[in-house]
Formats: structure tokens, sequence, C-alpha cells
């Protein structure tokens, strides 16, 4: 959505979702936003760091850019090595290569070693205007495990949620061919089990970070909405997908992990596929449900996920986290411990 770093449960969102999350109100707010313009890295100023993230190699700022009185998230993230032949014939180092030895005992030596300015990129999501909602989402909170009865869903959960989720609308723009549509890697258009399925935002597009979003036809919350009406819908995700994966970039469902999560980043049910190899944020067990899973579960008890138990994270100071504190769900002691 955990992750052991410095702000685990924000990591294990995907960023480019909580890039999209922006409420109704603050709607009108993105025509005065710094990506309508040349941006300019040099004109943003920084006020703050909000998390720095030692697993992922990602840091996230505050700022301001010149010009412009609303704040704005930076994160810069390390890019993933290139695995290609044609990196391999053309190398990695060369003259301009600067290494510093740190230590060495007997046949290992550890270095500093900064590569040429090919081989310095980040890969950077800038969010502008961020709300205050996004403020909170990136900076480091402690972490604290919440085991949700569906009883604790529907007097918690869900009311806190219906009356504070981010806009679906971005959602809808896909859905309806408003937005993304020439991104669209495979559509199936059955009202009942069709899904969308189209590169995540943070894919950079190699093969070695394969991260492909699907998202259900169906207006479906999440994980706790599923029964057995919903398994032709679960198993042609399954099904289609790993055929369309493939065939397209030659990986077989025996080299995929295909996940959701619950708790979600945003409530319209979308299933994660992801390259084994690729150690992608949310695949922990107290965030990511294998879909094999899922669709067993309900194979054996068909209202499963309406009698589970589901462990997830919260974040410290979140007003979700303070209404399982309210409803005596979740103790926090001296901001350390949770009972």
């Amino acid at each position: 959505m955990a992750e052991q770093s410095v702000d685990g449960a924000a990591t294990e969102e995907s960023l480019a979702k909580k890039m999209k999350a922006i409420e109704p109100e603050e709607a009108s707010k993105v025509a005065d936003s710094v990506h309508d313009t040349a941006l300019r890295l040099s004109s943003f100023q920084m006020t703050r760091i909000l998390n720095v993230n030692s697993m992922r190699k990602q840091l996230m700022v505050e700022g301001t850019f010149k010009g412009q009185e609303s704040p704005a998230i930076v994160i810069m993230e390390k890019k993933v090595f290139p695995e290609d032949d044609i990196f391999l014939k053309r190398g990695f180092f060369n003259e301009g290569t600067i290494i510093r030895k740190v230590y060495s005992n007997d046949v290992y030596g550890n270095y500093e070693c900064f590569p040429t300015r090919e081989h310095n990129g980040l890969n950077v999501t800038i969010i502008h205007p961020a709300s205050q909602k996004h403020l909170d989402k990136f900076s480091r909170k402690e972490l604290y495990l919440v085991n949700e009865t569906y009883e604790i869903y529907e007097s918690v959960t869900l009311p806190y949620l219906e009356s504070n989720s981010f806009s679906l609308q971005w959602v809808d723009n896909i859905l309806s061919h408003k937005a993304e549509y020439d991104k669209i890697i495979y559509e199936d258009k059955d009202k009942e089990k069709g899904f969308i399925m189209l590169p995540d935002l943070k894919w950079d597009g190699t093969l070695a970070s394969l991260d492909i979003l699907v998202l259900a036809k169906k207006r479906i919350k999440s994980l706790r909405e599923l029964n057995d009406s919903h398994l032709p819908l679960l198993r042609n995700i399954r099904d289609t997908g790993t055929d369309v994966i493939k065939k397209k970039y030659n990986l077989s469902s025996s080299q995929l992990r295909i996940y959701l999560h619950y708790q979600p980043s945003y409530y319209h049910l979308h299933v994660h596929f992801s390259y084994l190899m690729h150690e992608v944020p949310g695949i922990h067990c107290e965030k990511a449900h294998l879909i094999s899973t899922v669709i067993n579960n309900i194979e054996i008890v068909p209202d499963y996920y309406q009698k589970a138990v589901l462990s997830f994270v919260v974040k410290e100071n979140d007003p979700l986290c303070k209404k399982y504190q309210e409803s005596g769900v979740l103790t926090v002691i001296d901001s350390q411990t949770e009972i």
C-alpha cells in the first residue's frame, strides 16, 4: 500500500494513483498546474523532506515552483539498471567514471562509484498542486497493523471510506475512453466480466520492471465485496490477462505475480500484474492477495470475504487510524505500541 522503510505504508501504494488522487473540489486547481508549462526543476525550491525510502532509493520532498503559490511534491527514485544487449556492448563505465575506494578485505572491495550522466538518471514524479491529503500521504508516519473483521469493515471502515475517499473520475475516464485510450493493451467490453488492461504509470516500459494494471468494467469497491458471483470476472482477468502478456511480452503465468491490494489505494476493483523478478511496492503479506488464492477461497466459501479477518497497515495520525482508535479496534500506546 509493510515494506521495511522510513514509511512503509506510503511506499506500498502506487505513486501514480496518488498523483491522480484529486478530490472533486480541487479539480479546478489543475488548470494552474506546472504540468501545463515548460517545467524547469531549477525553479523548484525545497521546503522540507517528507520521506526517504532507503530500500527503493527514493526521496520525497515538498516545495514550491517559482511563480506558483500552491505546494508541490517531487518524488525522485533511482532508475532500474538496463539488461539489454545494447547496454552490454556499449558498457557502463568510461574514462569519465569516478571511483573511490572505501575499504577492502581479502577478495572483497567496497567503492563509491559515479558513472557518467547517462547512467545517473532518476524517475521523477511531480504532484502539483498538492493537497493536504497528498502531503499527509507522503509524510513519514509510524505504522500499525489492523485485523479487520467484516463487522469492523461495515461499522468503521466503510462509513469512513464513503465519506473521505478520493474521486474515481480518472478511472471512469479510462473506462469510457476519455483518457489514456492510446495506452490500452487489451480490452474486454463485457459489462459483467470485462476489463481494461494498461501499463501502470509507474512502469518504465522495460520487461525487467513489468507492471500492468487491470481495471474491472463493473463498479466493485474492493476485495471485501467479492463473492461467487464475481468468479467469472476474476477468472477472466487471470486467464485472459496471462494470455495477453504471454503473447505480447513472452512471459508465462508462472513468471507473473497477479494480485489485489487490501486496503487498495482507490476503491474500484483493480488487479496488478507484475514480473515475478521485479519487487514492486505493495507485494507484502499485509497488503497483497494473490488472485489465485482469492479465487480458491471463494470457490471453497462463496462469501469468504464477508467472513474473513483481513489484516492491513494504517499510518499513525491517519484519520482512519484515529477512527479505529475511537472505536476500540486499535490502541496506540506512546505512539509506538498497538494492541
